[in-house]
């Protein structure tokens, strides 16, 4: 029998609210801490959001297209956006023209995975930033009226299930678009 697996670090999801306030009140790079924010807003792994561009973001319907060069399981994902992820992107788009990368770093490259969770260690937030994805899964099995299917699927995971996923034909868009706005009304008050 193998070692447990470890996980990364992450707060109880009570803490995610205060931690991003207590993000927001930093001096840190307008970009970093957006795209920290979004990173939780959305349960997206890091390096999807750090190198969002803006072409893969449709504000009209509210929806972020991931392609699947930048997935870990090489399949395209649309994640659902709430009204608070969307308010990130209008304060972005002000900084950015709209064009290139949505969250630059200061020299207006690859904002890097280190650069958010030096963040995060600077403001005593005991997690990484991959951690959050954690916390949000924690909130919609305890506190969220979704399915585990919904939940794994806003998190992008595979449906280890074979047989299951040979006959799933939907991303239960809708469904997640729901447990997405719940979770950045928890988030963010």
């Amino acid at each position: 029998m193998g070692a447990a697996r470890e996980g990364r670090r992450a707060l109880p999801f009570a803490q995610v609210p205060a931690a991003l306030v207590t993000v927001r009140a930093t001096g840190a790079h307008w970009a970093t801490k957006a795209c920290f924010e979004y990173m939780v807003l959305t349960a997206a792994r890091g390096g999807e959001a750090r190198l969002m561009t803006w072409d893969e973001l449709d504000v009209a319907s509210a929806t972020w297209a991931i392609p699947a060069s930048r997935m870990k399981t090489g399949r395209a994902h649309r994640v659902p956006l709430s009204t608070q992820a969307l308010r990130i992107l209008a304060d972005a788009r002000e900084h950015t023209g709209g064009a290139g990368l949505v969250f630059p770093s200061v020299r207006g490259k690859e904002l890097s995975n280190a650069t958010v969770n030096k963040l995060l260690r600077d403001n005593d937030i005991d997690a990484v930033s991959h951690g959050f994805r954690s916390s949000f899964r924690d909130w919609a099995a305890e506190c969220a009226d979704a399915s585990s299917e919904v939940s794994e699927l806003a998190l992008a995971h595979v449906n280890s299930n074979r047989v299951e996923a040979a006959y799933r034909r939907t991303d239960l868009f809708e469904r997640r678009r729901q447990l997405m706005r719940d979770w950045a009304d928890y988030v963010t008050f």
